[in-house]
């Protein structure tokens, strides 16, 4: 079944057609939920709700673009809400206030699970605007806006992310180097 034929199905209510957009998005699409919330009961929560609104909005969905990117924004912005009725996004430094160590080289062969394991050890807010921006492309306006928070916010979570992830990676490296939270 084609792409079209298959939204057509499925905007009829077809739940043969739910089942088969869910079996192929689902999967990639908890990744994607994952890398913003922590835990996996959370995550599947986050991507339940999100394909709930997926399936009783998609008249909403007008073609233009790929269906996958539709669901992908869906599951972005349901992941945030989860966030943001959770946690705090305004804890701030100021950016002249981060000191930033010495560029150095980071491994560039970091396996997939290896980066999800380092995210997970970011704070919430550090995780959600290095993904938002680092992984998903947004700019600080963007993330300012999605999280209701301000650009010099968003671009310090960012600074801070990068620098934690740094010492979280220079630390798997030689355990004996200390991390921001030792």
């Amino acid at each position: 079944m084609s792409e079209p034929e298959l939204i057509a199905a499925c905007k009829r209510g077809d739940r043969k057609a739910q089942q088969v957009v869910y079996d192929r998005y689902a999967p990639p699409m908890l990744g994607l939920c994952r890398r913003y919330v922590k835990r996996l009961e959370d995550a599947e929560d986050v991507l339940l709700e999100a394909f709930f609104k997926v399936f009783t909005h998609l008249e909403q969905y007008k073609g233009s673009g790929s269906l996958e990117g539709w669901i992908r924004r869906i599951v972005i912005n349901e992941a945030l809400m989860f966030l943001r009725r959770r946690h705090n996004f305004n804890l701030t430094v100021d950016i002249e206030e981060v000191a930033l160590p010495q560029p150095q080289r980071i491994e560039s062969h970091l396996a997939t699970q290896d980066i999800l394991d380092l995210l997970d050890e970011l704070p919430t807010g550090y995780r959600t605007v290095f993904n938002l921006y680092a992984i998903e492309g947004y700019k600080h306006r963007e993330i300012a806006e999605q999280l209701d928070i301000s650009i010099n916010t968003s671009k310090s979570q960012l600074l801070l992310a990068k620098r934690r992830l740094q010492a979280l990676i220079l630390a798997r490296r030689n355990p004996t180097t200390k991390t921001d939270r030792s």
